[in-house]
């Protein structure tokens, strides 16, 4: 727990923010319900609405909550209280929660689920992309101008598919899209309709077939053109991965024409399985499948606090802008004055630009924005 100077330090900044802030105020926001969260609690009270922004700021500016979620759906009640189904459900966005901490990365061993590495941030910011340029576009036909996406304030991204076409879906149609995204119950046989037939030649997917079957094709061969080690990683041994990097533009030229007879695997049913994990959006890794699935779900406001960091789950306008976005630099709230804290056990790390760390037990003076990050981690307090 944060102990009071410190929390009393954390709130001064945040009502500061809110008092300036901009963006925040979301679309439809009579139609929302929000939630709030205190420093223990991510959503500790919920069945609020707001009917103008300048409402909502009133609150946040005089209540200044640590965490500030809202609802992904619209409501004709999104104030009442008791069953859901009374609250009058209009409609919902299309909303993706990607978390590093879902994804299972070496570095985590490293480091403990608390802590945050640039390796973590790069990889999750990755899948986002690889989400919205893979599936959301190519195969689903949502346009990045039906898109928001979003910092999470912490470790992940949002990302939110606003129009008629998503807003009467209901959970499952919403479960249906996020399992052909997690490559769910994908059969095989559809793709390799010879499989298994003697004296048939092996006739597969092309890269330049529609959905799953061109995923399919384009992750052999970019696996192939890696070499060794990544086929490797898709569970073949490394004599049979040889042959393949060795054979590789016979091989490829075969995938591109639909013939597969070059690309003799053995242990097919754990190869395939890895392909499938290596192409898609894992839904139990990176993607959490209850904000996508669930309509009733409230999720991080965009441009609000993140009490976990002091960050801002700061809204960036494009995907070209996401591929070159650093949450610590990018995200940054308090950006003026210093602050003396004790430091705990805290790796190297780099915010703003600037390395600090490692500390141990030691007393620094630091930017407000390293002292806040450090104190809402609970890794430094103030002095």
């Amino acid at each position: 727990m944060l102990d009071n100077k410190s929390m009393e330090w954390v709130r001064s900044l945040m009502k500061g923010y809110y008092q300036k802030a901009t963006g925040i105020v979301p679309t439809n926001i009579e139609k929302r319900e929000f939630g709030f969260g205190d420093f223990e609690k991510k959503i500790a009270y919920r069945h609020y609405s707001f009917k103008s922004g300048k409402e909502l700021t009133d609150y946040l500016v005089r209540n200044v909550p640590p965490f500030v979620s809202y609802s992904s759906a619209y409501y004709q009640k999104p104030d009442q209280r008791g069953e859901m189904k009374d609250k009058g459900l209009l409609g919902a966005e299309l909303v993706f929660d990607l978390d590093a901490d879902d994804l299972k990365l070496d570095c985590k061993l490293q480091h403990g689920g608390k802590w945050v590495c640039r390796n973590c941030l790069d990889s999750v910011r990755e899948e986002t992309i690889k989400l919205i340029e893979d599936f959301l576009i190519p195969d689903f036909g949502f346009r990045e101008e039906q898109m928001g996406i979003n910092f999470s304030g912490n470790r992940g991204y949002h990302v939110h598919v606003y129009g008629d076409e998503v807003f009467g879906l209901g959970g499952d149609a919403r479960k249906n899209i996020s399992d052909y995204i997690a490559g769910n119950n994908i059969d095989l046989a559809v793709f390799f309709p010879t499989l298994g037939m003697k004296g048939k030649r092996l006739e597969g997917p092309k890269p330049t077939d529609y959905g799953w079957g061109g995923k399919l094709a384009n992750g052999i061969i970019r696996a192939i053109n890696e070499g060794t080690s990544s086929l490797q990683g898709l569970g073949i041994e490394r004599t049979e991965a040889n042959l393949l990097v060795r054979k590789r533009a016979e091989i490829i030229l075969g995938i591109t024409t639909g013939n597969w007879d070059k690309v003799n695997i053995p242990k097919k049913a754990e190869f395939w399985a890895n392909v499938l994990k290596g192409i898609s959006i894992g839904q139990s890794e990176s993607i959490d499948k209850n904000v996508t699935n669930d309509l009733y779900h409230l999720i991080r406001m965009p441009n609000t606090l993140h009490g976990d960091t002091g960050l801002i789950a700061k809204t960036i306008p494009s995907l070209k802008e996401l591929k070159s976005f650093d949450p610590m630099r990018d995200a940054i709230a308090f950006k003026a004055g210093s602050l003396r804290v004790k430091a705990d056990k805290v790796p190297k790390f780099a915010m703003g630009g600037k390395e600090y760390g490692p500390y141990e037990g030691s007393t620094e003076e630091l930017p407000t924005c390293v002292a806040a990050y450090l104190v809402l981690k609970r890794l430094a307090s103030v002095i």
